[in-house]
């Protein structure tokens, strides 16, 4: 058995993180798997040192309209198989959300789930994207698959999840009806990585606001998760967040998985 190190970071930007030492970071991590969100650039303005970095695949999926969305995958294994999209609705996939590799034992989901923050039809657009997701994965563990998603969920599903719950009950990104679809998720067999080891800690948030120095107050939410399906949970072996990684106003997340 291996032990690969699988990270996620919604960088906010490629190209401004990559003056923000993204390379010395992603060297430093020497991780089997790593993907970003947000990377807002079409593939031609993306630097050639970081769409072909050596020794990974490297796979990037570019939403239609420039400099925004985006996501990318490194990963040191050669996947069976790459998906871009949900194939459910056209618009879903056209926003250069989603990158799913199949490896042969498990499928990965490395995703930047929609903000609803915009308005009532945003908020049923992330709706909507949340449960074609959901049934995507679903089809995969009906082959037998056992999945991991990460990636910016865009919804903190705890109080213990965000510096000021009370505030934000109204606010998207913690409105109910987004915790239940994250409740939904788990009631599905989704585990959430990090509570697996960090059950009870607070203060343990991956997004900070970048007005009002909230990153320095440590006044963040935890909206960036690994989750895995019940088979795969005994072989998580760790799981954390880097919240001293700077560059973004979010920092990365990660677990060790046994292989």
């Amino acid at each position: 058995m291996a032990i690969w190190k699988l990270l996620s970071w919604n960088v906010n930007g490629i190209r401004a993180v990559q003056n923000k030492g993204f390379m010395d970071w992603f060297d430093a991590q020497q991780a089997d798997i790593v993907f970003l969100q947000e990377t807002k650039a079409h593939l031609d303005q993306i630097p050639s040192h970081i769409t072909s970095i050596p020794g990974y695949e490297c796979i990037f999926s570019c939403g239609e309209r420039k400099g925004y969305s985006g996501v990318a995958l490194f990963s040191k294994h050669k996947p069976l198989n790459i998906t871009t999209g949900f194939g459910a609705r056209e618009e879903f996939d056209n926003e250069g959300r989603i990158i799913c590799a199949e490896f042969e034992t498990f499928v990965i989901y490395g995703i930047y789930f929609p903000n609803g923050g915009s308005g009532p039809d945003r908020l049923q657009f992330k709706m909507d994207f949340y449960d074609a997701f959901l049934d995507h994965a679903q089809a995969w563990r009906a082959k037998g698959k056992e999945v991991i998603v990460c990636g910016d969920v865009n919804t903190a599903h705890k109080p213990i999840d965000l510096a000021r719950p009370k505030e934000n009950v109204n606010t998207s990104g913690f409105m109910p009806l987004e915790r239940a679809w994250v409740d939904k998720l788990v009631d599905h067999g989704y585990i959430d990585t990090l509570r697996i080891y960090q059950p009870e800690t607070p203060g343990l948030y991956s997004y900070w606001d970048q007005r009002f120095r909230a990153r320095d107050r440590n006044v963040g939410w935890r909206i960036d998760y690994f989750f895995v399906t019940e088979g795969l949970k005994e072989k998580v072996k760790d799981a954390f967040v880097q919240s001293d990684v700077i560059g973004s106003d979010h920092c990365p997340v990660g677990i060790l998985l046994e292989v």
